[in-house]
């Protein structure tokens, strides 16, 4: 008898973060919204999938997965992840093509990777690839509205955790106050690790050229997102006029994005968000294409998740353990030690949540 899908049911949360966060662009965050998805086949194996955003678009994403994707998904064999994300793709081509639907099919695509895997009685990372079952990561601050003695101290705890590379957000309103942050964050770190920054498309071409020549002196890993992730022609003439490694792609909503900057020149590390560029089907092509072009793949949020992704290619490097962490809400959290992620070898992507403990937070 056929393993299809039988039934598909989908969640909103609103999640408390454990500490108000603040970036340059989005202000201060305090919680955000969680679209889970739960699809059972018929012998009752369940693949689990989530999305999330920070504000709005909850109940889009919501939708678009209830009323229509439900009924081009039942009866269909998980198994055939790349037919099934192909139909759900041009099915919606003509609304999507980005926003609120690549993130639903990003959703649904995790979700159905977990049940195919399941099926399968495999881990992710031995299914998509198997090249390692760790990977390098760094931790990811949200910390713009730290004082530098308050990003000092946090960044100590990181260090004693087992973290050796580290992300801090600049993008303060004078460029004097950043390159302050980042000598003392440097300072700090030493030579034994890693920094990267993260202006999350706070300034413009020539701001951006202008702070990255005068951060240049301090070897960072990358600079990440200077300007907005639509400016192709900017992100290639920071990398003609600076030569300093960048890093982008957590903002933009499918492999073909990824693919016109890799060909065009205009990032070193792609990015790419596993619950926004199309899932795990999405995620794997932009993956592997940058393979084809030497670049290593990092990634961006939900950790739990892209730990086996990054560790089942040869080109993966710096998992992001992000500060949207999920640790209050699942059932097993991620194992650092040393300056790496280990990968969980349940079948699938291993991720179980608290259910119970979530049903205050849920919306729908």
């Amino acid at each position: 008898m056929p393993y299809n899908i039988k039934s598909i049911q989908t969640k909103l949360f609103n999640l408390p973060l454990n500490n108000p966060l603040l970036d340059s662009t989005h202000g201060l965050m305090r919680d955000f919204q969680l679209i889970l998805t739960i699809i059972k086949d018929s012998h009752d194996n369940y693949g689990i999938g989530y999305t999330y955003t920070v504000g709005q678009n909850g109940h889009a994403i919501l939708n678009c997965i209830k009323h229509d994707f439900t009924n081009i998904l039942i009866d269909e064999d998980p198994q055939k992840n790349e037919f099934i994300w192909n139909k759900l793709w041009w099915a919606s081509h003509y609304g999507g093509r980005g926003g609120p639907t690549s993130m639903a099919i990003s959703a649904v695509d995790i979700a159905i990777w977990d049940l195919k895997a399941k099926q399968l009685n495999t881990p992710w990372w031995k299914l998509l690839g198997g090249n390692s079952n760790k990977i390098t990561c760094y931790s990811g601050g949200i910390d713009l509205n730290l004082s530098i003695d308050e990003l000092l101290l946090n960044t100590e705890k990181k260090l004693k955790n087992g973290f050796n590379a580290i992300k801090m957000k600049v993008g303060k309103i004078k460029l004097s106050d950043d390159l302050e942050r980042v000598s003392e964050m440097k300072k700090f770190l030493g030579d034994d690790n890693s920094l990267m920054v993260d202006a999350n498309m706070k300034w413009t071409l020539d701001q951006a050229i202008t702070a990255i020549k005068k951060l240049s002196v301090y070897d960072l890993v990358w600079i990440e997102e200077p300007i907005i992730p639509d400016d192709l022609h900017g992100y290639q003439q920071i990398r003609k006029l600076t030569g300093h490694p960048i890093a982008t792609g957590e903002n933009f909503k499918s492999p073909w994005e990824f693919s016109n900057f890799i060909i065009n020149d205009a990032l070193s590390y792609p990015e790419p968000d596993i619950t926004a560029c199309g899932g795990v089907t999405g995620f794997m092509k932009i993956a592997h294409f940058a393979e084809l072009y030497n670049l290593p793949v990092t990634s961006h949020g939900a950790h739990d998740l892209t730990v086996s992704l990054l560790s089942a290619v040869p080109n993966g490097k710096f998992l992001e353990i992000h500060g949207f962490g999920l640790e209050k809400f699942i059932k097993e959290d991620l194992k650092i030690s040393n300056g790496y992620a280990e990968c969980k070898n349940h079948p699938g992507h291993g991720v179980e949540f608290d259910l119970d403990r979530m049903s205050q937070f849920e919306i729908i």
